[in-house]
């Protein structure tokens, strides 16, 4: 991973309707959604909702946010990881597992040292140090999903 460089979009806000476009290409949320959840984060360097994105030269090619709420019944256990995606290609290179680090880390600088997820992966987040929390209800989805929760000391 040495050749690519995780961003903090609140660094870089020139990149925001471009990453804003990526993250929707990538789940399907509006555009419009990620647009103002990235303004937040533009907003403040202590703002809660952060923004991340991994380059390849002027490439995104994988992101991570954090939000208060990652669209589930549970909004006590917040902040939350979201949107981690990694493209196909750059995969099994651990870049996944440097932006969950870097998350962790740059979330703990702002004196916040638990973070939650959501998913449906079974083992991949414990490999990062992260467990098995509870069931969650997700919003508009039948079935529950796994809550991961990460302490950093």
């Amino acid at each position: 991973m040495s050749t690519y460089s995780i961003t903090r979009l609140h660094d870089r806000p020139d990149l925001k309707e471009t990453a804003a476009s990526w993250f929707h290409s990538k789940w399907g949320v509006p555009t419009e959604a990620y647009l103002a959840s990235i303004e937040e984060c533009l907003k403040s360097e202590d703002s809660i909702e952060q923004w991340y994105v991994v380059l390849d030269d002027d490439k995104i090619i994988a992101g991570i946010g954090v939000i208060h709420n990652d669209f589930h019944d549970r909004k006590d256990l917040t902040p939350n990881v979201c949107a981690v995606y990694v493209e196909e290609e750059y995969r099994c290179q651990g870049i996944a597992g440097k932006m969950l680090q870097f998350v962790c880390d740059d979330m703990k600088s702002r004196n916040i040292d638990t973070l939650y997820l959501i998913t449906d992966h079974t083992s991949f987040y414990e490999r990062y140090g992260w467990e098995f929390l509870c069931m969650v209800q997700p919003e508009d989805e039948p079935n529950l999903t796994r809550m991961y929760v990460h302490k950093q000391a």
